[in-house]
């Protein structure tokens, strides 16, 4: 009995990284190249959050445990339990998720159940561990939004009624709830997800169209509606002064430009010694480039372009529309994040408060990123495509 128990149990761990019932094994490349900026990511965390760390909470690896702890652990355990369920289970489940998410969003908006930090109300708090809502909706509405397209089908989506209102419609009720927070950054990598899939469901090229020219539109209000908003529209464009609004910009730039080819050299940056903010969180790709220099900055580059390329081809292998539009969303989610938040780092496009995927710290992004490369996975384990 004991015997039969314990092989049950080495099947159920070990089976998502063998075929089993399915054509192949995951995703190898991917799987590793994920692994890899996983374990970059604490050791540049480790290096660019001590001095911070130590100043406000006494312990120069507070943010790194707290990496592991609030962020690795559940996350390790959400992304084997995705890896061993067929992707197929999350369609049935893809309403309720949203709703339930929802849900979470409008908790964070009332006051006294919401959890500030640095002037946004962003997080719920339970049992003393922040989350943020925000992250868990990215999953579920692109698993709703995968499982809706599907149904849909490119026929439905031609029809403004039955298309494409349903579509502004649940895509705005999320926009209201999180820019009430408010997080710009996170509604501009769900918008990101929703055109892509809404395009390569097929839909017409006129909804796509007037759908973007609104969504710029009224980007563009909230930033120049928004006071800090516009100044950091402002110091894009070179008007920022450098000691004021353009000072973050500014100090990140000097972290990169001092890295040079090869870095000042794992923990020895200077800009974390308080000049840059954010240095464990969206300026964590300056410190890098300070410390390791542009030859590992690029290593990095390279690592979301392979993502960006095997993501792609699990989209294109997947056996239905689902797993399709699901591994398309989550590629997009991971690379477009990271594209901005780098670009940001060196002024390319205004900052917007983006972290990087599985560097920046950031329990609840972790743990869901890791939820949905195990959903990425799985999807790959079902490929009609060769394994490569």
């Amino acid at each position: 009995m004991k015997q039969t128990f314990i092989n049950k149990a080495r099947l159920w761990v070990l089976e998502p990284f063998g075929a089993g019932r399915f054509a192949q094994r995951p995703d190898f490349v991917l799987l590793t190249t994920i692994g890899g900026l996983f374990l970059f990511g604490l050791l540049m965390l480790s290096s660019a959050s001590t001095v911070i760390a130590f100043q406000e909470y006494g312990d120069s690896y507070f943010f790194l445990k707290r990496q592991l702890i609030n962020g690795f652990i559940p996350g390790i355990i959400l992304f084997l339990v995705a890896l061993k369920l067929p992707y197929q289970i999350w369609k049935k489940l893809a309403f309720w998720m949203l709703i339930i998410s929802l849900g979470l969003l409008v908790l964070v908006i009332i006051p006294g159940i919401g959890v500030a930090h640095g002037g946004a109300q962003r997080w719920l708090s339970i049992a003393g561990i922040d989350f943020q809502p925000s992250e868990i909706v990215k999953i579920t509405f692109l698993i709703y939004l995968a499982t809706w397209l599907e149904k849909k089908g490119k026929h439905g989506l031609q029809d403004i009624e039955y298309g494409t209102i349903p579509f502004l419609t649940v895509l705005g009720t999320i926009a209201l709830l999180i820019l009430l927070q408010p997080d710009l950054g996170t509604l501009l990598v769900i918008m990101a997800m929703s055109f892509a899939l809404y395009y390569l469901a097929g839909a017409p090229w006129k909804h796509i169209g007037v759908i973007s020219a609104m969504t710029i539109g009224i980007i563009i209000v909230l930033m120049v509606a928004s006071p800090y908003r516009a100044q950091r529209l402002q110091t894009f464009f070179g008007g920022g002064d450098a000691l004021g609004g353009g000072y973050h910009i500014s100090q990140a730039k000097i972290a990169i430009g001092s890295g040079g080819l090869f870095g000042l050299g794992l923990g020895h940056s200077k800009q974390k010694f308080k000049y840059l903010p954010e240095v464990q969180g969206d300026s964590i790709f300056a410190i890098i480039a300070e410390e390791m220099g542009f030859v590992i900055g690029t290593l990095v580059i390279a690592g979301f372009i392979v993502l960006l390329l095997r993501g792609l081809r699990v989209a294109r292998g997947s056996p239905d529309d689902f797993g399709r539009f699901l591994a398309s969303g989550i590629t997009v989610w991971f690379v477009f994040q990271a594209l901005v938040n780098m670009a940001a780092m060196m002024n390319l496009v205004p900052l917007t408060g983006i972290t990087l995927p599985f560097i920046s710290y950031g329990g609840s992004s972790l743990a869901i990123s890791f939820f949905a490369i195990g959903i990425l996975l799985n999807i790959s384990k079902q490929s009609k495509l060769p394994a490569v």
